[in-house]
């Protein structure tokens, strides 16, 4: 059956003003198969799935399945002839409950106009019991965390008993154990003959299940292999076109006097963080690491005044402070840069210059906004942050999500900010972009910036961070330093998984 090819994308070109995203792609899919889809941020992956999903209109060449060609004119025609995809930025009505989302647009009725709820409840319960997922039907979505929501997302793609399923960056907010559980479900899926294309930027990940790898680069098909004959050098080097033997910039910041002092720090509604104390110097990155539920983000949150504090005291430069809402603590010298950039931090419809400018419109006139200062920011954004977009005029929306999280970092050190909160900053951004923030957040930190950084990735961490705080249900585990207790990524990743668990 793996010989058998499932899909097959051929010459395939499109083009938006400015910009050729896709120039003469090549793909194809063997059924039983995961064929992984890989190249930086902007290199034409999703481009090329949305044309292959009806969400964009190819300019030219052809789409078969099965031999035969096809051309969807939206997700829901794919949808119908088993082309099935779960996009990495979730979609999702969060004030109703699971078994709605799941169905959603097809419901099951009684009568038409009625919707039967009984049958609905059971034949998600069985998606869920075939997948071995253990999810509450009638829960509210919202009410979930984001691994709890991808594969219930997951769930709903694999219910339209799709032939062709995509996962773009299905990874990247679950568990360790979450994930074998995901590549439990792609072996089950491609026992069954489902061809699987696989969008992720985790060399292990890609390595341990594909069977064939697609490098795309600028828009083109740069080569396609086994993956058996691949390694992680081979797939960066095709990736960028260059060597990136070195990961993480050099450090040369220097961390000086203390700026930030958090003491017996606990948010007020749970889940949130507990009797939390720990320092940020001048010119320090403070790595945040635990498990998913570790409460990471909550204490960001709280942090910011996006969560209420229940006690405890901060002191910035020596001075109590209060962040009560996150309007004071912007005026305080703090930006935070969400998780979820999609749900919190985009203005996906409005221009790169909006959302640049957004979180310091203030600053750019009392009574009439001034367009000249508004432009020139933007311009040294863009210039600054290395971002690639044809015009600042450009909807945010159509950037790679490396591009637009470098407009995002933008926006906040317009701000001037003195502590810089990051939650997940590298989240689905290839290497090369990751190099480029990884290169921002030590910039910051050599021009005497504080830096607090949440990540699920340990290498990171231990590349950029001078010390590591390690959370654990809600508490404050452990204290690592470089130097004393890691050195570079070779560094003491069995003991930040032993204090992850200390509390759970």
């Amino acid at each position: 059956m793996a010989d058998q090819n499932l899909l097959e994308m051929r010459n395939i070109d499109k083009q938006f003003p400015g910009v050729k995203a896709l120039d003469d792609v090549q793909f194809v899919l063997r059924a039983g198969t995961v064929h992984s889809l890989m190249g930086e941020n902007g290199a034409g992956k999703s481009t090329l799935m949305k044309c292959l999903f009806g969400i964009y209109s190819k300019d030219r060449g052809e789409i078969t399945m099965n031999g035969k060609p096809v051309q969807f004119t939206g997700p829901r025609d794919a949808l119908d002839n088993g082309v099935a995809m779960v996009h990495q930025e979730l979609n999702q009505v969060l004030r109703r409950n699971v078994m709605e989302n799941v169905w959603l647009g097809r419901f099951p009725t009684i009568v038409p106009g009625i919707v039967d709820s009984g049958k609905m409840y059971n034949q998600t319960k069985a998606v869920f019991e075939r997948l071995n997922i253990d999810v509450n039907p009638k829960a509210t979505i919202g009410n979930l965390s984001v691994s709890k929501r991808q594969m219930v997302e997951i769930a709903k793609a694999v219910s339209y008993n799709a032939k062709i399923l995509v996962l773009d960056e299905p990874t990247s907010s679950l568990t360790e154990d979450e994930v074998e559980h995901l590549f439990s479900i792609i072996k089950q899926l491609t026992d069954e003959g489902v061809g699987i294309i696989y969008i992720s930027h985790k060399m292990d990940e890609i390595l341990r299940i594909s069977d064939d790898v697609t490098i795309m680069r600028d828009g083109q098909w740069i080569a396609t292999k086994p993956a058996a004959e691949l390694d992680t050098d081979e797939i960066i080097r095709l990736m960028v076109n260059r060597d990136m033997s070195n990961r993480f910039p050099p450090k040369n910041n220097v961390p000086s006097d203390v700026l930030l002092e958090v003491e017996d720090f606990s948010g007020l509604y749970e889940p949130t963080c507990h009797n939390v104390n720990f320092t940020l110097r001048k010119g320090e990155v403070l790595g945040v690491s635990g498990l998913v539920g570790s409460r990471r983000t909550e204490l960001l949150n709280t942090l910011f005044g996006y969560f209420t504090k229940g006690s405890g005291t901060m002191k910035l430069n020596g001075k109590p402070i209060h962040n009560a809402d996150a309007n004071i603590a912007m005026k305080n010298g703090f930006a935070l840069i969400t998780e979820e950039r999609r749900a919190t931090g985009l203005f996906p419809q409005m221009s790169i210059l909006f959302n640049s400018i957004i979180a310091n419109v203030g600053n750019y006139g009392k009574f009439m906004l001034s367009n000249k200062k508004m432009s020139e920011h933007t311009d040294w954004l863009i210039d600054a942050m290395s971002v690639k977009t044809p015009s600042k005029r450009t909807p945010i929306k159509s950037l790679s999500g490396g591009n637009q999280q470098k407009v995002i970092i933008g926006r906040w050190l317009l701000t001037k900010p003195d502590v810089l909160l990051l939650d997940e900053p590298t989240r689905g951004i290839d290497v090369g972009a990751k190099y480029e923030i990884y290169q921002l957040i030590l910039q910051l930190a050599e021009e005497g910036k504080g830096v607090i950084m949440v990540s699920s990735e340990m290498p990171e961490l231990l590349g950029i961070c001078d010390r590591i705080l390690v959370m654990s249900n809600g508490q404050l585990a452990g204290t690592l330093e470089r130097g004393k207790d890691f050195g570079n990524i070779a560094g003491e990743q069995e003991t930040i998984m032993q204090l992850a668990a200390k509390y759970v």
